[in-house]
């Protein structure tokens, strides 16, 4: 799907769900008409893997995510050989034939018969699709230096088998929760945009968006106190997941405002650290004001 302006793109993103404002529309709008990867980082839950999902939804294109790990490696994202194939493949050969071609044996056994695509392959040969490489910042030196060839020619070599490049650029989204630095060569790569959590007016209307059963006293007053939660030193401050977990366990309890009683029994939604908990605990009046 085509669009014409980041305006475009906003109004698509909230056909599925997704509420952009002008920066996130903006930015995701240029990764898209520049053919350059977006960098999106800010705090865990301010919606950058949702972005990624949304895009996918509203351009109609498939979503290929990598989940970034410490220790992740070029097997995991990119392509590993079926050895267990191979081995059976090379023993047919060797049980067919009595007088066997070494050379043309070993050549078919490196064939995309055998190979095993991850994520990244997975991109590059089903593009045009929205890559996710999530929280790229969980990742090591090493892999992110792996990544500069996908993010520059949007194509890979395999020392067996060749260059394999996409016939259209993947739209790639890369996030990161800042746990570290993400080196500039990466960067430099990418546009960047950093996202921060909605205001309150915003917050509202994703929470009554996503749970169409929440009025608009409850969403205004969850988004409030999440808001005040965030101001706190929490070790896990809530994003937008948290509140609209916070909301959903409301409504299943069959509320319809939020009240210090019912805050106190329904903070494990959206607190997820004993710390956390009493320490609201004692300010939960303050929290709720």
């Amino acid at each position: 799907m085509k669009v014409n302006s980041p305006e475009e793109l906003a109004a698509e993103l909230d056909r599925v769900g997704y509420l952009a404002d002008e920066g996130v529309a903006t930015a995701a709008f240029l990764a898209l008409r520049m053919q350059r990867p977006l960098f999106c980082e800010g705090e865990p839950g301010t919606g950058k893997t949702s972005l990624a999902v949304s895009l996918s939804e509203a351009l109609g294109l498939p979503l290929v995510r990598l989940q970034c790990h410490e220790g992740i490696d070029a097997a995991q994202a990119l392509y590993e050989w079926d050895f267990p194939r191979q081995l059976l493949h090379l023993r047919a050969l060797e049980a067919g034939r009595e007088h066997l071609d070494v050379e043309a044996a070993e050549q078919s056994l490196f064939t995309e018969r055998f190979l095993l695509a991850r994520p990244l392959l997975r991109a590059l040969k089903e593009s045009p699709c929205v890559l996710l490489v999530d929280e790229i910042d969980r990742a090591d030196d090493e892999f992110e230096a792996f990544l500069l060839q996908l993010l520059d020619e949007n194509a890979v070599t395999i020392p067996e088998f060749g260059e394999i490049r996409a016939a259209q650029p993947p739209l790639v989204l890369l996030t990161s929760n800042r746990t570290r630095e993400v080196h500039d060569a990466l960067k430099r790569r990418c546009l960047y945009h950093w996202l921060e959590h909605p205001d309150l007016a915003r917050e509202v209307a994703i929470l009554r968006r996503r749970l169409p059963g929440v009025g608009e006293r409850l969403a205004t007053q969850v988004a409030a106190a999440v808001r005040r939660l965030r101001e706190l030193e929490l070790l896990k401050p809530p994003g937008i997941a948290e509140s609209l977990d916070w909301a959903q366990a409301l409504l299943a309890l069959n509320r319809s405002e939020l009240d210090a009683e019912i805050a106190a029994r329904t903070l494990g939604a959206v607190l997820k650290y004993s710390e956390d908990l009493d320490r609201v605990r004692a300010k939960l009046d303050t929290v709720l004001a």
